[in-house]
């Protein structure tokens, strides 16, 4: 025997729900419950074969019944102005004793149902086609489709053999072990003259992770918070003392700075240097007449005849 984690029920709860969402207080009414649940699929299943239905997911509160139908066909569930889905109604309020409630939904790509791929290749086995080329094809038509991987395995007495053996086909990939990885999964059943076959059918999605969605300014509403008269008072008083210890801090910042440049303009490796004198009257201005000494004797002028 094979120790295989069923691929749904490994998920549940995490990206998968359960298809069936009430509860039972006790054993008894618990026991009760799930007999109604195997009754109703199976009465569905039975009322509509050629629907191409999936799942039917189950709902209990209080007061009713709520049924919610998948199906690739959903004209032959609701019928002719709705009658049939009248007559499912009442088989289900006859079965569960309650007011039921009915909800049909269709499935816009049967390809990508790993139930509905399942039954197909039943089907086609029971025709007697060959198992190879059925289950080929449906590979192919769920990778068009648009999955990004799909797996299907076969076993059993394939071509009416003595001795009964497993097929597999496979294209992409099929993660088994990654939670976030969303695999559809299903098995069906074909019913052969040589026996039963077994179809088990995987189709990976692609992953799905939940991102939260952190709350935007404009929706987060104020906070009003009432303070007593001493609170308020010592709330005053400590935003003043920290509005003084910010302001001493500020103008000694900028004492500080301005020391700092003080030092550096009175340096003298900043200061610039003084031009050298290149000859001896650059020393002299050219206004300035050079000084005569005061014991130097008069020089008197000749007079003119």
């Amino acid at each position: 025997m094979g120790h295989k984690t069923h691929p749904i029920g490994f998920r549940l709860g995490i990206i998968k729900d359960w298809q069936a969402t009430w509860f039972a207080a006790k054993t008894a009414d618990y026991r009760e419950l799930v007999k109604e649940d195997l009754s109703i699929r199976d009465n569905i299943a039975k009322r509509y074969p050629d629907a191409g239905i999936s799942k039917v997911e189950i709902e209990r509160n209080s007061s009713e019944v709520v049924v919610t139908v998948h199906t690739a066909r959903p004209g032959i569930v609701i019928g002719r102005g709705g009658q049939r889905v009248e007559e499912l109604r009442k088989m289900l309020e006859s079965l569960t004793n309650r007011r039921a409630r009915l909800n049909v939904q269709e499935i816009r790509q049967p390809e990508l149902d790993a139930f509905l791929v399942a039954r197909s290749v039943a089907e086609q086995l029971e025709r007697r086609i060959a198992y190879r080329r059925a289950i080929r094809q449906a590979v192919s038509r769920t990778i068009q489709a648009g999955a990004k991987g799909v797996k299907i395995l076969i076993a059993g007495r394939l071509g009416g053999a003595d001795i009964a053996r497993r097929e597999k086909a496979m294209e992409g990939r099929v993660p088994l072990h990654t939670l976030r990885a969303d695999v559809d999964f299903a098995i069906a059943e074909a019913a052969t003259d040589f026996g039963r076959i077994g179809v088990k059918v995987w189709i990976y999605h692609g992953d799905i992770i939940k991102q939260e969605k952190e709350p935007e300014l404009e929706d987060m509403k104020p906070i009003e918070v009432t303070l007593s008269p001493e609170e308020s008072a010592a709330q005053e008083a400590a935003e003043a003392q920290a509005a003084a210890a910010a302001a001493a801090a500020a103008v000694a910042a900028a004492a500080e700075v301005e020391a700092i440049v003080g030092a550096t303009d009175a340096s003298p490796s900043m200061a610039a240097p003084a031009p050298a004198a290149t000859a001896p009257e650059a020393a002299t201005p050219a206004s300035e007449e050079p000084a005569v000494p005061e014991s130097a004797p008069a020089i008197e002028e000749p007079e003119s005849k």
